[in-house]
């Protein structure tokens, strides 16, 4: 971590201790000003293809849907995955046979046989038929298909033309091409009206675009040329991708392991038996694929090649960790006290992203350099230091699928009772106190640190103290500059969960 503070050791009393809903289920808020209602939280719709990481991410979603307000779960076409059209004698590429089990619907069906358990961990998790209803086909005939109005672009267009208050995050885990064919139907609605102005502030001070890559043209081509107030928020990388080996550091790669993955996803419940592995015997779609060869299993790189496969990445051990590469997408918008929806230089469990300097609507986490405690700036740090707690928090959740409450671990809470965003003068010195609450009675460890590159103020902040955390503000901050402090609260339980509360410091 780039400044430490204090670090303490807290035992709850009972008056922290969870309290208990009615019918045996349970919402824990405690002392953590982060545990929100869901109707508070930020809206979100999900537009995808039918990629292996894609059923991977939507699985993982779905445990956090009591925490992430999905108001759509869209399916999209990209350059990877189209379904084709026979009249115009288009073939499908990589699309599931006719009448196969989609991987939106897949991932609604683990999470319904679950949903029972779920709710005794946390009462507002959405019903399996509320998801269902969420559940729209796009614009999926070919790539970049945006030539029609769908069932997909009129969910989106309906969302972000209503008034309801808050950003709505739209998420392209494949091409943004349905997310275009909406904005592209409003356009033609109001453009040339007395609507016009006002629905296009509208539309472009709700909106948020958050993408794995462009993985087809529609972006470049149709919304930034009509759309260039949107933001858009690029939120590839490698921690979460099919390259995340290469980045995660050595004392993580266990988490890609067979054996952590066995334990702790494959073996867990339906939404773990759903979860991709390597050498699961499972396609993505019907036929040969020369790319895809994750299901197979106990073959060298030179064998694949041989049997017809282009092996763009090294084959792993039967039953390890394949992919999730779009789970940044989401990551950004869970409840966990870092903020990081509320801009995207704060960074969080999806990385953290960094402006172009030719358009200051666009972010991305390409150019994102974060330093390690060594000073040392490791690739996709950013978004890789987070990748312990991510998976602890993954294994919790899918044992809460399968397990009552008082079996499973749940995240500590904290709050900071000077608040969340203050206001301080150069010079002026800074007392923060928290308090920290466990729903199960663990012990909680505290860590203060300073994370310099969220903030504006290009130096370090030394902060000091025991049971309370003591800083100065440095005599050269600027005014307008800030300076982020994270307050880190994990707990002993197994596996060891943690939470956090972002103090912002706006120098006055």
């Amino acid at each position: 971590m780039t400044a430490l503070g204090l670090t303490l050791s807290i035992t709850p009393t009972a008056s922290m201790a969870a309290s208990h809903a009615s019918a045996g289920g349970h919402r824990y808020v405690g002392v953590g000003s982060h545990a929100t209602s869901l109707s508070a939280a930020p809206r979100t719709i999900v537009t995808t293809d039918p990629e292996l990481d894609d059923l991977n991410s939507m699985l993982r979603m779905l445990l956090y849907s009591n925490e992430i307000n999905i108001a759509g779960l869209v399916y999209s076409s990209s350059q990877h995955h189209y379904k084709g059209d026979p009249s115009r004698g288009l073939e499908p590429h990589r699309w599931p046979a006719p009448g196969a089990r989609l991987h939106i619907d897949e991932a609604v069906d683990a999470y319904a046989k679950v949903h029972p358990n779920l709710v005794r961990h946390d009462q507002r998790y959405p019903s399996p038929a509320r998801l269902r209803s969420l559940i729209a086909t796009g614009n999926v005939t070919d790539e970049g298909d945006m030539a029609a109005d769908t069932e997909g672009s009129d969910l989106i267009k309906k969302v972000l033309l209503d008034d309801k208050p808050g950003q709505v995050f739209l998420q392209a885990w494949g091409g943004p091409n349905t997310i275009a064919r909406a904005l592209k139907s409003i356009q033609d609605q109001y453009r040339g009206t007395p609507r016009w102005r006002s629905v296009y502030n509208k539309i472009v001070n709700k909106a948020v675009i958050t993408s794995f890559g462009q993985q087809d043209s529609t972006f470049e081509d149709y919304i930034k040329p009509n759309w260039p107030d949107i933001q858009n928020r690029e939120v590839a990388t490698s921690i979460w991708g099919y390259g995340s080996r290469d980045v995660v550091r050595p004392e993580e790669s266990y988490y890609h392991s067979a054996e952590w993955t066995r334990a702790n996803v494959s073996s867990v419940g339906p939404i773990g038996a759903s979860y991709r592995v390597w050498g699961d015997g499972k396609q993505m779609a019907a036929g040969f694929d020369d790319e895809d060869y994750f299901g197979l299993s106990g073959y060298t790189a030179e064998e694949l090649k041989a049997m017809g496969y282009l092996v763009w990445t090294p084959p792993q051990t039967k039953g390890s960790w394949i992919s999730e590469g779009d789970s940044s997408n989401f990551a950004l918008l869970i409840d966990n006290g870092l903020r990081s929806y509320e801009h995207p230089s704060w960074g969080g469990w999806g990385g953290r992203q960094v402006v172009d300097p030719e358009d200051p609507r666009r972010w991305s986490n390409r150019g994102a350099q974060d330093a390690d405690e060594t000073g040392a700036k490791p690739r996709d740090y950013a978004a890789g230091r987070w990748f312990s707690a991510i998976q602890n928090d993954f294994a919790a959740r899918l044992r809460w699928s399968v397990s009552e409450f008082r079996d499973a671990n749940h995240s500590p809470r904290v709050r900071v009772d000077q608040g969340q965003d203050i206001v301080r003068r150069a010079g002026q010195s800074v007392t923060l106190t928290s308090r920290a609450g466990d729903p199960d009675g663990d012990a909680v460890t505290l860590r203060w640190w300073q994370y310099r590159e969220a903030g504006t103020y290009p130096g370090t902040v030394d902060v000091q103290g025991e049971d309370v955390a003591r800083l100065t503000i440095p005599a050269d901050a600027r005014r307008g500059q800030t300076i982020h402090l994270i307050l880190e609260a994990t707990d002993n339980g197994t596996p060891a969960l943690t939470s956090y509360q972002r103090v912002v410091v706006t120098v006055r």
